[in-house]
């Protein structure tokens, strides 16, 4: 059965959302953000079409990425958290109006769902949902996560976080900042983000890759790169594990969503370098 920690840990300092759909993160120096494509020089091979899968694509294969073996595939087929996730519950760090518990993640009809709804459990407040999966830090490696989003009004976001919980590094390759017409990447290092944005439709499904290596770290949306950071200073170089949650931030910095919301996984596959 999955545990439930208490998260402590204040994710990028103090998040402020602006109205252009940008972010200021206090104390820290981030690079300029730019809007990228997805481009179609390159690709990898990240999944097939299956009818059966909710989002009409299945995990990929054995031998998908050049160079790389798989190590992990969670497809989300019962109605219990897996083995080797824990929930998160309990007041983010950093975001004292939030508040994550247990009751909102679950798996079912083959879908891991983290939602976001007023619960009268929390005097109606506007609880969310967060798992890591702690059990299973990496050093480099691949990762891709089949997700889409049902509608506006949280931060849903699939990260890599330092199984140390000493912060940063950290790395963001699918964040969508209360929006459902873009999603950022980020990566944070000491003092320092490379912040990136993408204009996508997130209810829509798709596949978003991490590929991290120890010079580079590149992300994937839908088998094709659409943001390379290549300064290798900032690359993080400990063990880390994946993380996804959503916070809402309301009432103290934003205003609360005006209906309950989900975030959708369909899949999760990860890969490390082939020996």
């Amino acid at each position: 059965m999955a545990i439930a920690l208490h998260r402590r840990f204040a994710r990028r300092g103090s998040l402020l959302v602006l109205a252009t759909g940008l972010i200021a993160l206090a104390g820290l120096t981030a690079v300029p953000p730019t809007t990228a494509t997805a481009t179609s020089g390159a690709s990898f091979h990240v999944g097939a079409v299956n009818h059966s899968e909710p989002s009409g694509t299945a995990p990929p294969g054995a031998r998908s990425l050049s160079g790389y073996r798989l190590t992990y595939v969670e497809d989300f087929s019962g109605s219990r958290i897996p083995r080797g996730w824990n929930l998160f519950s309990g007041v983010p760090g950093g975001d004292p109006s939030g508040h994550f518990s247990p009751r909102h993640v679950q798996v079912s009809q083959g879908l891991l769902r983290l939602k976001v709804y007023q619960d009268p459990a929390f005097a109606n407040r506007w609880v969310t949902g967060g798992l890591c999966q702690c059990q299973r830090p990496m050093t480099y490696g691949a990762y891709f996560v089949r997700s889409r989003v049902t509608a506006a009004g949280a931060n849903s976001v699939e990260l890599l976080w330092p199984v140390s919980n000493v912060w940063p590094p950290e790395i963001d390759f699918n964040e969508n900042l209360f929006h459902l017409n873009l999603a950022t990447s980020t990566t944070h290092w000491a003092g320092h983000t490379d912040f990136q944005i993408l204009k996508i439709n997130m209810l829509e499904w798709h596949t978003w890759g991490v590929i991290w290596t120890p010079t580079y770290v590149l992300y994937v949306v839908d088998g094709h790169p659409w943001h390379e950071f290549t300064n290798a200073s900032g690359v993080p170089h400990v063990p880390m594990v994946l993380d996804f949650e959503q916070r809402t931030t309301c009432p103290s910095v934003l205003r609360c969503p005006n209906s309950s919301s989900e975030l959708l996984i369909d899949w999760v596959a990860e890969f490390q370098v082939a020996k």
